[in-house]
């Protein structure tokens, strides 16, 4: 009975050890039995996902202030001349969306590469067909903005112009920074050092320029 009591006395579970360095005790000393990190690891987000939900915070507020300003300058203007959309508009309305569709491929085969081994190669490609979409969306942009300095309307003709090429222009700029975005991971996936957790951010950020654009679509229908 003694040798029972005894190790039941001396030999307890491991909750927690403490680190022999000299760094100054407290919590952060304190970690988990057995030095399993990876449990800890695993709630945190990684850093790439952090930021783009900053950013896209950040680019609603933006695009907010743009709307609110609209339309109080909508409402408060006698000079406010409705603007016939160019029609291309609806053109790279689908272009966009057919992007974001190649870009959910590409995530797919890069998944499937992951857990099966095999090369990536149908990811790449699918990732330049996506970029490809986002850079005829923006030539798309362009020609609307031609087709309307044509019929005399610049940024500075009236008000309702004056939104419409500030907004787009502003979406546009956004989508650039994408396609730099599409660069980057390009060039990861081909050096084999692409993280699933790059992409995945990479392809939250698209997601929702695409998303956005269709929201201003339709702002610019209703209020332009």
């Amino acid at each position: 009975m003694a040798t029972i009591h005894d190790t039941l006395t001396t030999e307890k579970p491991p909750v927690s050890q403490q680190r022999t360095d000299d760094s100054g005790g407290g919590w952060d000393n304190l970690i988990p039995a057995d030095s399993r990190m990876r449990s800890v690891k695993d709630y945190s987000p990684p850093p790439s996902s952090s930021a783009i939900w900053v950013l896209i915070a950040a680019i609603v507020m933006s695009f907010a202030a743009f709307s609110s300003a609209l339309i109080v300058r909508q409402g408060a203007s006698f000079d406010w001349r409705h603007l016939p959309l160019p029609r291309i508009l609806y053109l790279n309305t689908f272009v966009l969306l057919l992007s974001s569709v190649a870009l959910g491929m590409a995530r797919r085969r890069f998944a499937s590469a992951q857990v099966n081994v095999k090369p990536v190669g149908d990811t790449v490609r699918w990732l330049y067909a996506a970029a490809a979409l986002g850079l005829l969306f923006v030539a798309g942009q362009f020609v609307a903005w031609m087709q309307l300095r044509s019929q005399g309307i610049y940024l500075a003709t009236n008000p309702s112009s004056s939104f419409f090429y500030v907004l787009t222009v502003a979406h546009a700029v956004h989508i650039l920074g994408g396609l730099f975005g599409f660069a980057y991971v390009i060039g990861k996936l081909r050096l084999g050092r692409l993280q699933k957790s790059t992409l995945d951010a990479m392809s939250r950020y698209w997601h929702f320029v695409d998303l956005l654009w269709v929201y201003l679509l339709v702002l610019l229908l209703l209020e332009i």
